[in-house]
């Protein structure tokens, strides 16, 4: 059974005399003091949506496909996207709704999602719990000044769904040091999320073909992978019929430019994003798309590019 901590806590050190409203006695009932949602709500900037944390089998969809939430003045943000967050809505994302706090109960009209009533439950000074009676799912959020945010760390947590928002990564660069390999003839990639798991496609079309008419020669499975001992580095499979699984270090030049490092040729690839999707609050996408548990699997290997 949930216990709201309705008193007996102090959020931030600073809203325990502000949040919380008086004993009041009444008929010989005594009413327990309750925090402030929306004061709660607003001492922090941004709320990361901790996805792996989830508990329980529900769904509450806006908050499954959202990176941060934000609450401001009524109106809730969100950044849906991994490109442009930091800048778009100035951090906070785009508008998606409006929401008001009322007695430990967080009432949200979502443009897309409607109406929800979610109990808030205050887990420490920067952890908060949404739970939604109606499917027994609870959401965890971890609060942030934007001047704190590591967004770094959201890329590297979520590098597969960043992956997945464009159309086809361009081919733009390949070096000269490296040995020939199979790999230098693909200049497009796509990665897709499916109902059997994510996979990705190949194309050998020339450079600077439109992506809404490329012609995809191969399709197959890639998987990412965590590299012990080194939080700021990712490995990247392609699994190709033809030679196996080609193994790469995964490097994020910024939110459009990616960078594929191939070890067994010593070739360095660069491609760029083409086919921005943005997941907007009325689009299909917006609800279509949505993050999942993932825990990658662990890499035990060396990073070779100097």
């Amino acid at each position: 059974m949930k216990i709201k901590l309705l008193f007996g806590f102090v959020f931030l050190g600073l809203l325990a005399s502000s949040c919380y409203t008086e004993v009041i006695v009444e008929d010989g009932f005594i009413e327990e003091p309750v925090f402030n949602v929306n004061q709660v709500l607003a001492s922090k900037d941004l709320w990361y949506v901790d996805i792996n944390a989830t508990l329980g089998n529900g769904e509450i969809s806006f908050l499954q496909r959202a990176f941060t939430v934000s609450f401001v003045n009524g109106t809730l943000y969100a950044n849906n996207n991994l490109v442009g967050i930091g800048k778009s809505g100035n951090g906070f994302g785009i508008d998606v709704g409006v929401y008001n706090g009322v007695r430990g109960v967080l009432e949200i009209d979502h443009d897309v999602d409607g109406y929800w009533d979610l109990d808030v439950f205050v887990v420490d000074s920067a952890t908060i719990e949404l739970y939604h009676r109606g499917t027994d799912t609870s959401y965890f959020l971890k609060g942030y000044q934007r001047s704190n945010f590591d967004y770094d760390m959201v890329f590297y947590e979520n590098i597969q769904y960043f992956l997945q928002e464009y159309v086809a990564w361009e081919k733009v660069y390949t070096s000269q040091v490296g040995a020939i390999n199979d790999f230098d003839n693909e200049n497009f990639l796509q990665f897709l999320s499916g109902d059997n798991g994510d996979f990705f496609r190949s194309s050998i079309d020339g450079p600077g073909t439109n992506f809404n008419n490329l012609q995809w020669d191969f399709e197959g499975d890639y998987q990412v992978y965590d590299v012990a001992n080194d939080a700021s580095l990712k490995a990247l499979t392609l699994s190709y019929d033809f030679i196996g699984d080609d193994y790469f270090e995964l490097y994020v030049i910024n939110d459009g430019t990616i960078e594929l490092y191939h070890p067994d040729s010593g070739t360095t690839y660069e491609f760029k994003g083409k086919g921005y999707i943005e997941y907007l609050k009325s689009s299909d996408a917006a609800k279509t798309k949505k993050r999942v548990k993932v825990s990658n699997p662990v890499m035990n290997v060396t990073r070779q590019k100097k």
